[in-house]
């Protein structure tokens, strides 16, 4: 029974036994070790030190190393001041059992006021009774009142020759301009994660203790950059282990998340399979997981599949066995999708506490992810195989792509799909008269020179303010009248073929795949003019009718806005979009329902395409006619031009807005 009570009482715990004793023996911390070991070398020493840095990353440790380095007398009691103390002359011995005289601590934690300051000052006037030097060590040093800094601030700018002050603080910011700049700062940074496991594989070995690699990545991780937490908690993941590390038991004790349900809920990412995500929270309901430990394992597998795209060659890590997954997953994702799976799973962690449960929280924000995803096609899940490949090429592509862009395969919406050779063949139309809901018709007297050619008009500017937005509420694109409700004009009436679709010559071309391209800029009033008025029309005014009567709102409204009327036949409508995310399965499921319920639509068809003339374009020119319009009054007041004349006064731009 002694003999283990014995044992019991001499065991030392890793952070202290394994503590460094000289620079050397310091890890993660080489740029404040080559600073202070050319210092000492040199000679070159400074009467105040500041160490800085999170908890367990080496302060004190360093401070006292500093310590034995300028008292150390070698082992044969002739030694200098040095950067390799010696570890046996009394003084360094001393100081790693905390007995030397002139090396005093003071925690200023709980001796923060002035007159424990001024204690310790007043041993200033005393020469080292044993060392060469006499160090005072301030541990918090941030956590002294304004008057103890006050009144060591003398001492700590002019000490005597013999005197070393040596702080130590986790918050710099707290601590007074005046007293930081008195000080050598060394900021002690977090080490990073494998240097944490490098380390504890070197104590383990040491120690004679079986480890599973995997377990130790979960202990580095756990540290979060501090060499002492990694090492207690090792201390107590092998009492935990019964004297072995293993991974199941390292990650019950930190209640770490299985990666093997993180990699579940990637995989029901990648295939946009909802089903499963869904059930794979439920079974982390079950086992009590974190759904912030979740998110947070889910950004850190997400940043490295972006990084494993961004570096197609990157070596895997062999011991890593999480590599060849998160290869493949990189790999079947586009990198747009890991993007925006990271942006939200970063977000998310801030949202669940406002959910009803953290469990809810997560559901919502991983199925986020699938609202946002774009429906794949048969072809695109089958080149999920090849699409870093792809991806590495477009990435390093330099000049842009030329005026190119094959068809985007149709989204179908109705029983059948539209043939491949009822495509319109977009030929150019004869120039048309515009219509007269693009722009209100003022008399030829009070009209100014730039409505009235609108041809002539500059191309539009980009504007962060969706069209949708922009529309006044009596500002609409055409009057419905008095025609009976839902009723086709006899232009639109069904044909056998997409032959009454007539001809229209393509768009400019763009530098980008039509695939992803944005709303054309480009068009102007003069280019909707020549547009075929007939079925943009017709469209218009469904699009306007749906608004008004709230059948469609949000992504839906957004996709009709956007979509052109290609043509109406007995298959359904034929609608072409300028971006493949408006071709959402259910945004497109929605629309087709409430057009067919209107508008008795047989069904929809979706493809993605340059678009000539939708509802937003039109708007866009009427907003712009309208704007150009506002202007021209302005600049042809009597009264502005007087100004202008006179005083060189000029109008701001982006002032002038129409009523």
């Amino acid at each position: 029974m002694q003999t283990v009570e014995s044992a019991a009482m001499s065991y030392l715990v890793l952070a202290r036994k394994y503590r460094p004793r000289n620079f050397s023996e310091m890890v993660g911390q080489e740029h404040v070790v080559q600073a202070l070991t050319n210092a000492l070398t040199q000679q070159r020493l400074h009467h105040a030190y500041m160490f800085t840095g999170t908890r367990g990353v080496g302060k004190t440790t360093v401070s006292r190393i500093l310590a034995k380095s300028l008292n150390c007398t070698g082992a044969d009691g002739q030694g200098t001041i040095t950067a390799t103390p010696c570890g046996v002359c009394p003084a360094c011995t001393e100081i790693d059992s905390g007995r030397f005289p002139d090396y005093i601590e003071l925690d200023a934690a709980s001796n923060r006021g002035v007159d424990e300051v001024q204690s310790l000052l007043e041993q200033a006037v005393y020469k080292p009774v044993q060392g060469r030097f006499k160090v005072f060590m301030i541990d918090e040093v941030h956590m002294l009142t304004n008057t103890a800094f006050n009144a060591m601030l003398k001492t700590l700018e002019e000490p005597p020759e013999y005197l070393k002050f040596v702080l130590a603080t986790t918050d710099p910011q707290k601590v007074p301009v005046t007293v930081l700049s008195r000080c050598l700062q060394f900021n002690l940074r977090p080490m990073a994660a494998q240097t944490v496991l490098e380390h504890l594989q070197t104590v383990l070995a040491q120690e004679g203790v079986a480890f599973e690699q995997q377990a130790l990545r979960l202990l580095a991780q756990g540290a979060r950059g501090s060499m002492r937490d990694a090492l207690s908690l090792t201390d107590q993941a092998i009492a935990f282990g019964s004297g072995q590390l293993q991974e199941a038991t390292v990650r019950q004790m930190l209640g770490a998340v299985d990666r093997s349900h993180v990699f579940a809920l990637l995989h029901a990412l990648a295939a946009g399979n909802g089903r499963q995500l869904v059930e794979t929270i439920d079974v982390l309901r079950i086992h009590g997981i974190s759904a912030a430990g979740t998110l947070q394992e889910l950004a850190a597998l997400l940043q490295r599949m972006a990084v494993l795209q961004a570096v197609p060659g990157m070596e895997l890590d062999p011991s890593d066995p999480d590599a060849p997954a998160l290869q493949a997953l990189a790999t079947a994702m586009p990198a747009d999708e890991i993007q925006l799976c990271y942006s939200i799973a970063l977000h998310g962690q801030q949202e669940l506490g406002l959910a009803p449960d953290e469990y809810a929280g997560l559901t919502m924000v991983l199925l986020r992810t699938l609202a946002f995803k774009a429906p794949q096609t048969d072809t695109a899940t089958a080149a999920l195989s090849v699409a870093a490949t792809a991806l590495a090429e477009k990435k390093t592509a330099v000049e842009p792509v030329a005026a190119q862009s094959a068809p985007a395969a149709l989204t179908a919406v109705a029983p059948s799909a539209v043939p491949p050779t009822a495509q319109p063949a977009l030929q150019e139309p004869e120039a048309k008269p515009a219509p007269a809901w693009e722009s209100p018709a003022p008399s030829a007297a009070n009209q100014p020179p730039e409505a009235a050619a609108p041809t002539q008009a500059p191309p539009p500017q980009a504007s962060n303010v969706p069209p949708w937005d922009d529309i006044p509420p009596d500002a609409h694109y055409g009057s419905p009248g008095p025609e009976p409700e839902c009723a086709p004009p006899p232009s639109v009436a069904p044909a056998p073929a997409l032959a009454a679709v007539p001809p229209v010559e393509p768009a400019p071309p763009v530098s980008a795949p039509a695939a992803d391209a944005a709303p054309l800029p480009q068009a102007t009033v003069a280019a909707t003019a020549a547009m075929d008025s007939t079925l943009g029309d017709f469209w218009a005014d469904c699009v306007q009718q749906l608004i008004q009567a709230e059948a469609i709102s949000a992504l839906v409204r957004e996709l009709a806005l956007q979509a052109q009327l290609l043509a109406q036949d007995a298959q359904g409508w034929h609608l072409q979009v300028p971006r493949s995310s408006l071709t959402q399965e259910q945004t497109v499921q929605r629309l087709a329902a409430a057009l067919a319920q209107a508008f008795a639509c047989p069904g929809l068809q979706v493809q993605v395409g340059p678009v000539q003339d939708s509802p937003a374009l039109r708007h866009q020119a009427q907003a712009q006619a309208r704007q150009r319009g506002a202007e021209a009054i302005v600049a042809n007041d009597a009264q502005v031009q007087a100004l202008i004349a006179q005083y060189g006064a000029t109008i701001v731009p982006g002032s002038i807005r129409p009523l």
